[in-house]
């Protein structure tokens, strides 16, 4: 998909991320793909972004992966959070883990099957919340915020 040009964004993600950064919200994608800069610009989102954590920042400053919190961990760092005020949004059971290990204040399952059967064991590894899209998100838990 990258030689070919062919990488498109979730559409739910420009909107959420565009939403978050007019509210004032630091964002960051954390990701263990050496592709993730490259896929980010592709699609746009990099502009939309503070931080990018991938996997050559992994590999550079030996970081575990997922389930290990260190990724996320780096990225609340850069931003200049603590891990116990900064939210993660993950899709994969390693990653809600990973943030639920690393203390971070709200861990958010991102479950984009059509009939919902994911949410279960995202909740099941520790999300406090699940959300079917990024702009369900934005709409749960900073709508009305200033």
């Amino acid at each position: 998909a990258l030689a070919a040009g062919a990488v498109t964004a979730f559409p739910d993600a420009g909107e959420a991320l565009t939403a978050l950064r007019a509210l004032g919200v630091p964002r960051a994608a954390v990701s263990a793909s050496r592709h993730a800069r490259t896929l980010l610009a592709d699609t746009g989102l990099d502009r939309l972004l503070t931080v990018v954590v991938d996997g050559g920042d992994a590999a550079r400053l030996a970081l575990p992966g997922k389930p290990d919190p260190a990724l996320f961990l780096h990225a609340a760092a850069r931003l200049g959070t603590r891990p116990g005020d900064t939210a993660v949004v993950e899709d994969a059971l390693a990653g809600v883990r990973a943030a639920r290990r690393g203390g971070f204040g709200l861990v958010v399952g991102l479950d984009r099957t059509p009939d919902g059967h994911g949410a279960a064991p995202l909740h099941a590894e520790g999300a406090d919340l699940v959300v079917p899209d990024l702009t369900a998100l934005v709409r749960k838990t900073w709508s009305g915020r200033t």
